[in-house]
């Protein structure tokens, strides 16, 4: 059962406990500073050997792998420092083998403790990671990106890529907890922000009415990045995930599935872009083609489809394909590639689609002449 409190403990400002997940619930601690008090957040789980800090480029040009080590080596942790390349094409087994071999050469055991400091590659390929080595060892997920606040750094869903389909290979392996310092987001990239707000969009069309009413009305805030907004919103994302996993951990009930509105066109685009569409922004476009295919089906209708449109304009969202990747995609590949995504089932495409604000459904058997209508090719382009 999600519970949450206001507190003045030293960690943060709102602790979130994920209860019903037998001994497998954990904290999210949400609040300015975080990031250079991991190690009072670390020390609760002693006994461990050694703890390892993973990041990537970026993490590390901004310094915010060194706070973590700074304040961990102040807790008397033997720290080991792992940084790979920055960017999706990282997220792939060769890169896990790579760091499996170094966990070995500096004796990384099974009473070590994996601390994922980043995004959502970082965080999803650190947890991948530390589920597969030595069968399993415990692992944090530090978020640095909006995007992973409010989404990936959740759940327990872990894994790499394989080039013809996003998130293949993986498990679902639950981090200790999870420490979001909502500072980091102040520094933010551009287009890092609006990436994970296309996550935030995604929990508001699809499954939370009020959160969407809220964004709407409060557009010219979201773009300028209210750090009260801001707060409110990742929490309450992470409310919203906390309470669909807490229901659905293992995807068995198809509860958990209706996160994925609009990923089955974005992670096809991303590969056909050759992850050059960043995933957040991918998620943006993908909810807008969902958007349109369950227009087209009649599960929901054109006034729906035009108010997502406005709110994703309002708020610095694209709503469409880059123009260089619309006119060169084949459409038939992006068909072919949709038949790999984890949702489909015996061969038959599977959506989750909309019906109105803040509710959404699985629909099976989707034709995939619907999907060229979106087009406006013919099925034999």
């Amino acid at each position: 059962m999600i519970s949450d409190e206001t507190s003045d403990n030293v960690l943060s400002q709102l602790h979130i406990s994920l209860c019903d997940l037998n001994q497998r619930g954990y904290d999210i601690e949400i609040g300015s500073g975080n990031l250079e008090r991991i190690g009072l957040f670390i020390s609760r789980f002693k006994p461990y050997s050694q703890v390892v800090v993973l990041a990537d480029t970026n993490v590390r040009d901004n310094g915010y792998s060194d706070m973590v080590v700074r304040s961990l080596t102040d807790i008397g942790a033997d720290v080991f420092v792992e940084v790979i390349r920055s960017g999706e094409q990282s997220k792939s087994v060769e890169t896990a083998i790579k760091i499996w071999s170094d966990f070995l050469e500096v004796g990384i055991d099974r009473n070590s403790i994996l601390v994922s400091v980043g995004g959502g590659v970082i965080g999803d390929l650190g947890g991948f990671v530390a589920a597969a080595y030595t069968r399993g060892i415990r692992f944090f997920q530090v978020p640095t990106t909006l995007l992973a606040q409010v989404d990936s750094s959740v759940g327990g869903k872990v894994g790499v890529d394989l080039p013809q389909a996003k998130n293949m290979v993986g498990f679902f392996h639950q981090p200790l907890g999870v420490l979001i310092d909502s500072d980091v987001l102040k520094t933010l990239p551009d287009i890092e922000y609006v990436c994970g707000l296309g996550e935030v969009a995604k929990y508001a069309v699809s499954l939370d009415a009020e959160l969407f009413n809220m964004l709407e009305t409060n557009a010219d805030k979201v773009k300028a990045r209210d750090s009260e907004l801001i707060r409110f919103i990742v929490t309450k994302c992470c409310k919203i995930k906390g309470q669909i996993v807490e229901e659905d951990e293992f995807e068995k009930t198809g509860k958990r599935v209706l996160l994925n509105y609009g990923h089955t066109f974005a992670h096809v685009f991303e590969i056909v872009s050759k992850f050059t569409l960043p995933h957040g922004q991918a998620v943006a476009i993908g909810s807008i083609y969902a958007a349109k295919l369950a227009a087209e089906l009649g599960i929901t209708d054109k006034n729906f489809v035009d108010r997502q449109i406005k709110f994703h304009n309002s708020i610095g969202l694209p709503v469409e394909l880059p123009e260089e990747l619309f006119v060169t995609i084949n459409w038939k590949e992006v068909i072919d590639l949709m038949q790999h995504d984890k949702k489909t089932e015996s061969g038959k495409l599977r959506f989750v689609l909309p019906t109105k604000i803040g509710q959404c459904k699985v629909v099976n058997n989707v034709d995939p002449k619907n999907i060229y209508n979106l087009t406006g090719l013919s099925q034999n382009s």
